[in-house]
């Protein structure tokens, strides 16, 4: 007999984002910075996955994997 296959949800990736925990649904930055409304082309924005600094160059290639740990930062001036 042949067991009948079950649906399931795809897997999620689990990472943490500025301290708070995300459950994605790709693993790829740059769609995480799109689901973020962050445009990559921004100027003043850094991005340091899992303590180390990612170049801009980079984030394009950079896939996220479960437990990761990413800072954003967007820098702006004023007073």
């Amino acid at each position: 007999m042949i067991a009948p296959m079950i649906a399931r949800e795809p897997a999620l990736t689990r990472i943490r984002v500025n301290g708070e925990d995300r459950a994605l649904r790709t693993d790829r930055l740059s769609d995480l910075l799109r689901d973020l409304d962050i445009d990559p082309a921004a100027r003043g924005l850094a991005l340091a996955l899992n303590g180390a600094v990612v170049r801009r160059a980079d984030w394009a290639g950079v896939t996220l994997k479960d437990g990761d740990s990413l800072e954003v930062v967007k820098l702006f001036a004023g007073g």
